[in-house]
């Protein structure tokens, strides 16, 4: 099969029938061998209902629903484990992705042999207060990801590679950073692709601003596990126990202080008196408690069922 299209979709029943006749049309057009996979993340509309009428009429059309709301990453994992095609594409069912843009994508893969290709929606029909915490997000995920080329990592719209969606995990609301996952992956042909952006046609979006936030943090949290999640000894022992030796070098400064008015006929007073040994004392602490975190981590870590399996490329 040449392609399948993951669409994940949450209260999106009346863009479902323009979508998958958009999408059938572009198809026939191009004569690609294709399936349309909906997943329905726990839609309270008749999302599910219109999604079973449109596989009836089109053996292309397949869903998935899940019982509750899950989240999109959840929704294209899924998606991801069901597909069969050789090349992937997600897009959003709200219509604000175009379907025209599939062609040239499944050719970017095929012919120009990138791994991963993510649309970048330059000109966007988005108020201020979104577009401008969209670009301060992009520049941060580029800084730390490493994958310089790309201007939009949160773009719904993107074709892929199909090995490389069965070589990664989409969890929680990493479904931001799914270029970083793939990169991780050891699938570092990433390419990006200017896409038209349109306006949204029915229902209301379906994302807050508290997604920066929380987009912010899972950054961190791939960031530590991509660099650490093998070796945390490597992160929380090298803290740990530069916080200790400084610590306890402060702790004999205090002292030796104390002993130099002590004999030299200064006034002095008691070290546990000073807020400076409490300080010292402190930084010990946690330095011995993040050293502890990096040994508990390391255990962990030795015993995780995947900590041997490498993605090997070829062999002879």
């Amino acid at each position: 099969m040449d392609i399948s299209v993951i669409v994940p979709l949450y209260n999106e029943a009346e863009s479902l029938p323009e979508l998958t006749a958009w999408i059938q049309r572009v198809m026939d057009e191009n004569q690609f061998s294709y399936e349309v996979i909906f997943v329905n993340d726990g839609s309270t509309d008749s999302s599910w209902d219109v999604i079973e009428q449109l596989s009836k009429n089109n053996p292309n059309i397949k869903g998935i629903s899940f019982r509750r709301n899950y989240g999109k990453s959840p929704a294209l994992n899924t998606g991801f484990n069901r597909a069969t095609g050789d090349v992937v594409i997600t897009m959003d069912a709200d219509l604000q992705d175009s379907p025209d843009e599939i062609p040239e994508l499944y050719r970017m893969i095929i012919d120009d042999g990138y791994d991963l290709v993510s649309g970048w929606k330059k000109k966007r029909y988005d108020p201020l207060s979104k577009t401008i915490p969209t670009k301060l997000f992009n520049a941060t995920a580029r800084k730390v990801s490493g994958i310089h080329n790309l201007h939009d990592f949160n773009c719904g719209l993107k074709a892929y590679r199909g090995e490389v969606v069965k070589h990664i995990e989409v969890y929680g609301d990493m479904h931001r950073y799914i270029p970083y996952l793939a990169k991780n992956a050891g699938f570092t042909k990433i390419g990006e692709k200017v896409v038209q952006h349109q306006a949204r046609k029915y229902g209301k979006t379906k994302f807050g601003l508290n997604r920066f936030v929380n987009g912010y943090l899972d950054l961190g949290t791939l960031w530590f596990m991509s660099k650490f999640g093998g070796k945390p000894m490597h992160f929380f022992g090298f803290l740990g126990s530069l916080m200790f030796i400084l610590g306890f070098l402060a702790t004999i400064v205090v002292g030796t202080v104390k002993l130099y008015n002590m004999y030299s006929g200064r006034p002095y007073i008691l070290i546990t008196d000073s807020p400076y040994f409490y300080l010292s004392l402190t930084a010990m602490i946690l330095g011995t408690n993040l050293f502890l975190a990096g040994f508990v981590g390391e255990l962990i870590a030795r015993n995780a069922q995947g900590r041997n399996n490498y993605e090997i490329n070829a062999e002879i």
